[in-house]
């Protein structure tokens, strides 16, 4: 059956009112009107979109209602925000169409997006790929389907029409079994009949409106949704320009910059402090005004201002005293005469003296895990360590903001709130501009050194060229060579030796492996020459602790120590089948780690996702123990 028989329809009742047009074509599985008497409080957090037909929806993330009655839209504030109408979508499974479907939406976009999803029903991982999805990507409106005779792929149509941001469009998307096609304001945008048969869903997967959301990831709408409904039929072009008809009305409208209330984007968090001064950033969702309350009681009566407006706040306090401890808040407005949006008052300390104890807390490869990452990020704050160094790998995508506004941030907040974070480049983070947007380290940024306590700490990044004729290889043997401190540590993402099971050759199909990265083991002989004593590392998403190592062979002590911290979130990895010469002790697990130093002595320990010590090691400038 199929929508043919309604342009007829059409015709026969044009004289008749649009109610009746609008309720005598066939039923939709669903629809959700996103109005104030579509939303209801489930309870004091939750609040539920009731659907005119079909499943209700649990409303997840910021939103509000905006326009008048018979007008109004809902307005998602993006992020992980959206509705969710089943965890598994075969929860739902009578409101999906399997061999034909249809979907009619009006929504606006005010954050273009790669993956932007307003209704789907897909799985988008690598080789897996099936369901479908209406949404949009930087420029115009998509629809994403497979089916089950045709490519083993999603195909991904892309209009012509590209859309303005903050104005409201009517997009219609059709599938009949052979052809799929995405209408923009009633007129054909795109087709393709690369897919045939039933629609091949997922094993398993969200049904979600208002996001592009999959067992891994997800993209919340930034921007306004009117209606959404859902078929089981493929409309024709004839009523779909009809049902456009409709809307028409709304798609005239100008485009609507939508005022959210001020509000914090990321809450406050430390950046690189020093014996005399800490570094403030936040960032919220609008430009403006910011002050800074600070002192050494929680009044905070000292403040440092600035008058100019922005989204990502950066004051650095001077001026303090060694090892002190102080409190801090932070006030942002729109207007001098607006209400301030205000933080809590939060601590910190400045970097201790060069013969006073102090520890730190060692995490990588955080990325795309914001449960794991913060509850490893909650452990290392109990422990109340000096400063956090992350070994990279902090987002699962660098170029998507999300990743880095939703995941990381969020989750490490109540540790990088009271102390500072300290990270080298990944590889996932893309050499984005959020990295060099949300930390304020040292120029280039992508390798910096500092110095806290008795040790000093060369931060590397991995992905750039590290050999010999290389700028950071120069740099690194300068400033190693110039060092005075007692405990000298770099750090960099890719670890010179790892065990690991298939990354340098796949030691389950041959005995081949380079057993680490070769790029990375060119700094080995600046390691060696210059006495540094640990080698931080993540990529590898296990804890691998290596003997000292000196011109590739094991020794008793006086070499560096290799370590990879690879647990912080990612999917684990596992080691390879047999045990090479430099490896100490392995474990597959998420984890974090504490290091300690005392003088000449220094104490390292790990934990598990459990907070369960399983390594140790003590190491002296005249002795090293393992426990």
């Amino acid at each position: 059956m199929r929508f043919a028989w309604l342009p007829t329809l059409a015709i026969v009742l044009l004289s008749t009112t649009q109610v009746v047009l609008a309720h005598d074509g066939p039923d939709p599985l669903a629809r959700w009107r996103f109005d104030s008497e579509s939303i209801v409080p489930q309870s004091d957090k939750a609040i539920s979109l009731r659907a005119r037909r079909g499943p209700d929806g649990t409303i997840v993330g910021k939103h509000q209602i905006l326009g008048k009655k018979y007008d109004e839209t809902l307005y998602f504030a993006g992020g992980e925000s959206g509705v969710l109408l089943a965890e598994n979508h075969k929860d739902a499974q009578k409101y999906l169409p399997t061999e034909h479907m249809t979907v009619s939406l009006v929504a606006s976009i005010d954050q273009p997006q790669k993956w932007g999803g307003l209704i789907g029903v897909v799985q988008d991982n690598g080789k897996n790929e099936s369901g479908w999805v209406v949404g949009y990507n930087e420029e115009v409106f998509t629809f994403a389907l497979r089916g089950t005779e045709g490519t083993d792929r999603l195909t991904y149509l892309a209009g012509k029409t590209k859309y303005e941001k903050g104005k409201l469009y009517h997009v219609v998307a059709t599938y009949d079994g052979k052809l799929m096609q995405l209408f923009v304001n009633g007129k054909l945008d795109a087709e393709s009949n690369a897919q045939a048969g039933p629609i091949y869903y997922p094993e398993q997967t969200p049904f979600v409106l208002g996001a592009f959301c999959d067992s891994d990831e997800v993209n919340g709408h930034k921007g306004r949704i009117r209606e959404i409904v859902l078929y089981d039929l493929a409309a024709k072009p004839a009523w779909v320009a009809h049902d456009f008809e409709h809307n028409a009305n709304l798609t005239s409208l100008p485009a609507e910059e939508v005022q959210e209330p001020l509000d914090f984007v990321m809450k406050p968090y430390l950046q690189f402090g020093t014996q005399t001064s800490m570094t403030v950033m936040w960032r919220t969702n609008r430009p403006g005004s910011a002050t800074l309350y600070y002192g050494e009681t929680d009044e905070c009566p000292q403040k440092i201002e600035v008058a100019d407006a922005k989204e990502i706040h950066e004051i650095k306090i001077e001026g303090l005293e060694p090892e002190t401890q102080y409190f801090y808040r932070t006030e942002t407005r729109l207007k001098p005469e607006d209400e301030p949006l205000s933080s809590e008052v939060a601590t910190f300390q400045t970097a201790v003296k060069r013969d006073t104890p102090f520890a730190f807390a060692v995490i990588s490869d955080t990325q795309g895990n914001p449960k794991v990452s913060g509850t490893v990020g909650d452990y290392a704050w109990a422990q109340r360590p000096s400063f956090l160094l992350h070994a990279g790998d902090l987002v699962s995508t660098g170029k998507n903001e999300s990743h880095w506004t939703q995941h990381f941030f969020p989750s490490m907040n109540p540790l990088m709130r009271h102390v500072p974070t300290f990270p080298v480049l990944g590889n996932h983070e893309q050499d984005a501009k959020f990295y060099y947007d949300y930390f304020s380290l040292p120029a280039p940024e992508y390798y910096y050194q500092f110095r806290f306590g008795n040790s000093d700490f060369f931060m590397i990044d991995s992905n750039r060229n590290v050999g010999p004729d290389s700028e950071q290889y120069k740099w690194l043997e300068k400033a190693l060579s110039e060092s005075d401190a007692t405990w000298k540590f770099v750090c960099h993402h890719h670890p010179p030796y790892s065990s690991d099971e298939n990354d340098y050759g796949n030691l389950w199909k041959t005995n081949k492996s380079t057993r680490g990265d070769l790029d990375a083991r060119q700094l080995v002989p600046l390691y060696e020459k210059y006495n540094v004593d640990i080698v931080w590392n993540g990529h590898i998403h296990s804890y691998e602790r290596t003997w000292p190592v000196r011109e590739n062979k094991a020794v008793v002590a006086g070499a560096p120590v290799y370590m990879i911290v690879g647990g912080g979130g990612g999917n684990l990895e596992t080691p390879g089948p047999v045990r090479p010469f430099f490896m100490n002790t392995v474990r597959r697990g998420h984890h974090y780690v504490m290091v300690r130093i005392n003088g000449t002595k220094l104490e390292f320990q790990a934990y598990d996702i459990e907070n369960r010590l399983f390594d140790e090691m003590v190491i002296s400038k005249k002795t090293v123990s393992d426990n």
